[in-house]
């Protein structure tokens, strides 16, 4: 029997989709956009001979002829990879939703290429930040932690996790990317911020409350699982949020040099110890019912004059830009050299096109003599007089 070829679809929309859970659930404008400024995303992380989907986006002629100029120096990329049309291939989405299946389904693709009902609901149970409080729980006896994680049900829940913390994080169970949270201390609270978080428990069923840690330092470790329930490290991530939390950009890093920077403040007997535990943990909690890369978001945080680890902050259950950023290092950097990876946010026709200019003139592509980038600018996704939303890494030579 033929092996199916694979077919990478870049969804962002996916947490917002899983939190809906509608076959018919609809996107907000600008999420299309971004889907369609970057549906090329994947090209950099899929498999040898697969397949990019770009079957939603309006620019493909367009897009294509740019994106191939832009990468002629990456030999191993073609426009054969860039297809409208699929059918039977073994998908790999940025992540799985109802309304995904239910637009897969439309196009003909078959049912056994995409998981059921049931397999969908266990997928967003587990991608719930509900999931923390028990992976919190499991690593209540390991020093040198910190982390605590709340479910509210209702106001009086959430008075009482305000009533025993000077300041409090309210994050709904399904969001992205740092969206999703408020920040509340008893001194800010109004009647806007109570409607706003009984509005998450009307429509998700709960909110999530954490204490306000002093952060230092936010990063990732990267999992990758497998059909038979198998999880394997695959590295770690370093990344910079807002004072929101919202996620801005990656640092990109050799797995050496940003496990050195963590043990900066805490140690690698500490940092292993957290990933065997997490790694059982996950295993017997996933247990193949979800296939494909996924990060756990943690932060160094500085208390009562020492550091400590947050082991889980989030589960992204997901393809997410930490797997993408350790794919883009090991994969097209020189070891060497660091820089960073980012998805910006251009509010004007044309901008993006000219920052994208800019940066050509201003980082010069250098590379070694096995191809890997030494130092430089690299877009990531097509740059046209339309690009809205700007994908590309910055290399530099350390």
């Amino acid at each position: 029997m033929q092996e199916k070829v694979e077919l990478y679809i870049f969804n962002p929309e996916h947490d917002m989709a899983l939190a809906n859970f509608s076959p018919y659930y609809k996107a907000p404008q600008e999420i299309v956009r971004m889907k369609e400024d970057l549906c090329f995303l994947p090209v950099w992380y899929a498999s040898e001979n697969s397949y990019i989907s770009t079957i939603y986006n309006r620019y493909n002629k367009e897009l294509i002829s740019t994106f191939n100029e832009q990468i002629s120096s990456f030999k191993h990329f073609s426009e054969e990879r860039f297809v409208d049309y699929f059918l039977d291939y073994n998908i790999k989405p940025w992540g799985w939703s109802p309304s995904l299946v239910h637009a897969l389904l439309l196009s003909g693709v078959s049912e056994n290429s995409c998981p059921d009902k049931i397999r969908l609901e266990r997928i967003r149970y587990l991608s719930s930040r509900q999931r923390c409080i028990e992976v919190l729980q499991y690593f209540s006896t390991i020093n040198g932690l910190c982390g605590e994680s709340y479910k509210c049900n209702d106001i009086t829940d959430i008075k009482n996790i305000l009533n025993s913390y000077s300041q409090v994080v309210f994050k709904s169970p399904w969001s992205s990317s740092g969206k999703g949270l408020t920040f509340v201390s008893n001194s800010i609270w109004n009647d806007n911020i109570e409607k706003r978080l009984l509005r998450v428990i009307r429509s998700q069923g709960c909110i999530m409350a954490e204490p306000l840690y002093n952060k230092v330092l936010d990063f990732a470790m990267e999992f990758y699982s497998d059909n038979n329930g198998d999880i394997s490290f695959i590295g770690y991530s370093l990344f910079n949020t807002d004072t929101h939390g919202s996620y801005k950009y990656n640092i990109l890093m050799s797995n050496v040099s940003i496990e050195q920077k963590l043990s900066e403040y805490v140690s690698k007997s500490l940092l292993a110890e957290v990933r065997t535990s997490l790694k059982r943990k996950l295993e017997s909690m996933i247990s193949g019912d979800y296939i494909g890369y996924f990060g756990v978001d943690m932060m160094i945080c500085h208390e009562n004059d020492d550091y400590f680890l947050h082991p889980c902050v989030e589960i992204n259950l997901r393809m997410n830009m930490g797997v993408v950023s350790r794919i883009l290092f090991d994969r097209y950097v020189n070891e060497c050299s660091t820089g960073k990876f980012a998805i910006e946010h251009r509010t004007s026709e044309g901008e993006a096109l000219s920052i994208h200019d800019e940066y050509i003139s201003q980082y010069p592509l250098v590379k070694d003599d096995n191809e890997k980038i030494v130092s430089g600018y690299l877009p990531l996704t097509p740059v046209i007089g339309s690009t809205r939303y700007h994908a590309y890494i910055i290399i530099f030579n350390s």
